[in-house]
């Protein structure tokens, strides 16, 4: 995955999570792009997929700000993404010959797993 698409994953899912909230200005090209150590211009690609995607918008004078909605756009996408990777998950299990009452055991075992563990 380019270093931009990464970017833009990790603001999507700040935004998924409440990290960042509508209205709230991120960081410049060139403050992320120091903070990061990478070239500006990977920032700026990243920071205009977002505002394609209506993750972010553009306040004159003021910079870029989190857009009115994305918190839902991002969680949903973050939910398909997840159900993707499930899916996958479950039809290689599916594959490997597990009953449906195996792979539901297995599925609520990790969850138990991951609530002790506090994850």
């Amino acid at each position: 995955m380019a270093i931009y698409d990464q970017i833009a994953r990790q603001i999507k899912y700040a935004v998924a999570g409440g990290a960042l909230r509508t209205g709230e200005l991120v960081p410049s090209v060139r403050e992320l792009a120091r903070e990061l150590a990478i070239n500006p211009n990977t920032i700026a690609r990243a920071y205009r997929q977002l505002q394609d995607d209506r993750v972010l918008r553009a306040v004159r004078g003021t910079g870029l700000q989190v857009a009115t909605g994305a918190t839902e756009r991002c969680q949903d996408e973050r939910r398909a993404l997840i159900r993707d990777r499930l899916r996958t998950v479950l039809a290689e299990a599916k594959q490997s010959q597990l009953d449906p009452q195996e792979i539901r055991q297995l599925v609520e075992g990790e969850l138990s797993a991951l609530e002790r563990e506090g994850v």
